[in-house]
């Protein structure tokens, strides 16, 4: 079985079958391709030579290359999933797995980044006064209300909104649909936006955040957005559209304490993704532990009195 025609099959299965978004397939076809490159012809023709081995020399020498542990983990993942695949297509080429048994190096598990409240009020407090001034409200409050991705916001169309019940249908990583609550200052934005979006509709086009040509807004246009607005409202902070994301799921989750409503708001397959959320909720309240409990502060040294007596 030869690795080109087997690969060619694979990526098929991920774009139509596990429906994963483009930029995923992408991912996953740069970097079998990269491996592919690695190997010695006979092993490009042969699926059933290819070894333990080969895989702990490829991972060795990216990781010679300066690899994070990261993307050594995302190397190895892609790779054992493709030959998970193959072994499932061919089982008669391939009796086990090559990268089953080949570890990586631990993630150390960073927390995510928030904005405070009062940092992201003042960061939404935008005033309207132009026209597209009025469209990146809504834009950031849509952000800040629902916890979308940035993926999600770009392909966003009107159908999709359901302003006068407060809803949002989103559909999300896997191809998944899940609905999500619009917040009344997202509602009252997008409700001042939709007459003008109409009006600069020039092409027919469903999406809710347009330009002044009509034309979707991209990802990228859509971080250059979010990065002005935080320079425009005097933020120090490096903010960006996941930043908001996670700062909605942080400040939801200290409010409620309900991390399966997160987990679906959010639209995690695993919960284990929405509990890192609750390592920063208990980093918040060991801060303000710290800070108004009469024990945990920091006592004075004792008075010439205590001493002398």
């Amino acid at each position: 079985m030869k690795l080109k025609s087997c690969l060619e099959a694979y990526l098929e299965h991920l774009s139509t079958h596990r429906q994963l978004s483009p930029l995923t397939v992408d991912a996953n076809r740069r970097d079998l391709n990269h491996f592919a490159a690695s190997l010695t012809a006979a092993q490009q023709q042969d699926l059933s030579q290819i070894k333990e081995q080969h895989i702990r020399q490829y991972l060795m020498q990216r990781a010679a290359k300066g690899a994070a542990a990261k993307s050594m983990a995302r190397y190895r993942s892609n790779l054992k999933n493709f030959f998970a695949f193959c072994q499932q297509q061919h089982p008669g080429v391939l009796t086990h797995n090559p990268v089953a048994l080949v570890g990586t190096p631990k993630i150390k598990r960073t927390l995510p980044e928030v904005l405070d409240v009062d940092t992201l009020f003042k960061l939404l407090d935008i005033p309207a006064t132009t026209e597209i001034a009025i469209r990146d409200k809504a834009l950031l409050e849509l952000f800040y209300s629902s916890g979308l991705r940035l993926s999600e916001i770009a392909g966003l169309t009107w159908p999709d909104l359901d302003l006068a019940s407060g809803l949002v249908r989103v559909l999300g990583k896997g191809r998944k649909e899940r609905v999500v609550p619009l917040g009344k200052m997202a509602k009252q934005a997008l409700q001042q936006w939709q007459p003008l979006s109409l009006a600069w509709n020039q092409s027919d086009t469903p999406h809710v955040f347009i330009s002044k040509r009509g034309a979707q807004l991209k990802n990228r246009s859509i971080q250059a957005r979010v990065k002005h607005w935080a320079q425009q409202q005097g933020l120090w902070e490096r903010v960006y559209p996941h930043l908001l994301r996670h700062s909605f799921a942080s400040h939801l989750l200290e409010s409620s304490g309900d991390l399966r409503a997160v987990q679906e708001m959010l639209g995690h397959a695993d919960l284990s993704t929405t509990q890192i959320y609750t390592h920063l909720n208990f980093q918040h309240l060991a801060k303000v532990y710290d800070q108004s409990h009469p024990r945990a502060k920091k006592k004075k040294g004792p008075s010439v009195n205590e001493t002398e007596s």
